[in-house]
């Protein structure tokens, strides 16, 4: 049995969802030596078979997958006694690599191992038959299963222990905290407030961000304020009082200073000056 879903004409830039599909291969059946321009992943439903890249055999059965990273000679082939049949989703954009990443999946990491559900399995049977029944929204429907899919991907990924891809627990908290500044620095949000989101205490968060940034929390959070209103800036429909308020500051004099103290010049002669 073979089912092959194609996706015409994605459009979102931080995700783009190309085809799913899913095999019961015929003994030996295989593909390659070729490679893709997208990420592909497969998922062994049943059976088992060989897959090949970067010179390196791997030997998988039920409850595994592969990835298959963009612009990489690969090779994979079923087995000749116990073929197996899979599920496969193929995607790209710019955050593709980024969430890969975080289910500890690359060129280096290709393989995966889950088989505490059927959540993959279905996630991608479901994929296929969106996009047979669902007529308005099935792009919609389709990106939000992978959504889905990858993160199920990453959270069953987070006990397994890759020295290879840790990170340090230092590293981690940066990250968070970066993380909710990006995610509320247009509201009035205090350094308190992002350490203990993270964790931490607020004396230990500045030493981490003195340390591995050479800069300290509130420095990070008004220069990355002070760079959206510079991006604000380029819509001319925009007044600076509205610009100030989108990026967290109410008081427009306020918003005033601290932008000409981080750019060295007000906002009104920067806008006048980037026309």
């Amino acid at each position: 049995m073979l089912e092959k879903i194609y996706i015409n004409k994605p459009n979102h830039m931080d995700l783009n969802m190309y085809r799913c599909g899913m095999e019961d291969c015929a003994p030996g059946h295989s593909w390659g030596p070729a490679l893709r321009d997208h990420y592909i992943i497969h998922y062994i439903r049943s059976g088992r078979g060989m897959f090949q890249m970067n010179g390196i055999t791997y030997n998988l059965v039920k409850g595994q997958g592969f990835l298959i990273p963009p612009s990489t000679i690969i090779y994979y082939e079923a087995d000749h006694q116990d073929p197996w049949c899979y599920s496969w989703v193929g995607f790209h954009g710019l955050k593709a690599e980024h969430y890969l990443k975080r289910a500890n999946l690359s060129a280096d990491s290709p393989i995966f191992h889950y088989d505490r559900d059927d959540f993959l399995k279905g996630c991608i049977d479901q994929m296929i038959i969106a996009s047979k029944t669902f007529v308005k929204s099935s792009e919609i429907r389709l990106l939000g299963l992978l959504y889905m899919f990858l993160s199920q991907l990453v959270e069953s990924a987070e006990s397994v222990k890759n020295p290879l891809h840790a990170e340090s627990r230092k590293d981690q908290y940066i990250k968070k905290a970066i993380e909710y500044i990006e995610m509320n620095y247009s509201r009035k949000i205090s350094i308190r407030e992002i350490a203990h989101y993270v964790g931490l205490d607020r004396s230990y968060l500045y030493l981490l961000f003195k340390d591995n940034l050479n800069k300290s929390p509130q420095d990070f959070l008004i220069n990355y304020r002070i760079n959206k209103a510079c991006e604000l800036m380029q819509n001319k429909l925009l007044s600076i009082g509205e610009i100030s308020r989108s990026v967290g500051y109410g008081d427009s004099m306020l918003f005033s200073k601290v932008f000409r103290k981080v750019n060295g010049q007000p906002p009104k002669k920067f806008r006048k000056e980037e026309r």
